[in-house]
């Protein structure tokens, strides 16, 4: 699916759990664990990758079974991160071509970037580990905005910063929330067909693509 515009695309912005990252494994494995250690009904695995591509401060209150006091929702979003971190060193993966595409777009002088509803110190942690970080120019994480996916703030702060036009740009996840932010913020949509979301669910939300691996993204440029 070739644009039609015929405009030169100078930026990416890239999700990262299921998009970059393979964390289905990690992040199942750690929300299961934090709802058990406070006694909370334990999501099952559809539900989590459901909710995947928004902030645990937002989807861990969907998925529990009761409500949260603010002090609860602390406590249960710090075991969180602890058993994250854990379990991220033995199941958290790049996807097979996200580094030949980051290499690609490198030569062809594409600027790319990442907007994730994880912390900013954790999505840079998690980069770094999969040995990808030194491809992206700026990272946003939940920390940096004031509204979450699918609101556009993301990327309204690197088209901003990076003084880069909404026609110059393309959003690219996995999940419809990412697709809705990248049409709400203006810029072009690539749907990925390897990460939570089914394929029906994001054709659901018109991306102006959707691609079956990484280095087809490389045709839609």
């Amino acid at each position: 699916m070739k644009g039609e515009d015929g405009m030169r695309t100078k930026g990416l912005i890239f999700d990262f759990d299921g998009t970059l990252g393979d964390s289905r494994e990690c992040g199942i494995l750690a929300t299961q664990k934090a709802f058990s250690d406070i006694g909370l009904m334990i999501p099952d695995e559809k539900t989590i990758e459901y909710y995947m591509g928004i902030p645990i401060e937002k989807s861990f209150l969907e998925m529990a079974n009761r409500q949260l006091s603010e002090e609860k929702l602390m406590e249960l979003l710090t075991i969180f991160r602890s058993h994250y971190q854990f379990f991220e060193e033995k199941s958290l993966k790049v996807f097979d071509g996200i580094p030949e595409l980051l290499a690609i777009l490198k030569e062809q002088g594409i600027k790319c970037f990442v907007v994730s509803s994880k912390k900013t110190d954790i999505l840079n942690r998690n980069l770094k580990g999969l040995g990808i970080a030194a491809f992206f120019a700026e990272t946003i994480g939940s920390d940096k905005v004031t509204h979450y996916k699918p609101h556009p703030e993301g990327i309204t702060i690197i088209l901003k910063n990076h003084g880069l036009q909404k026609d110059e740009v393309r959003m690219i996840g996995d999940a419809t929330f990412d697709i809705e932010m990248g049409q709400a913020a203006g810029v072009g949509t690539v749907a990925v067909a390897w990460g939570s979301h089914t394929k029906e669910a994001l054709l659901a939300v018109r991306p102006d693509f959707f691609i079956e691996h990484p280095l087809d993204l490389i045709e839609t440029l």
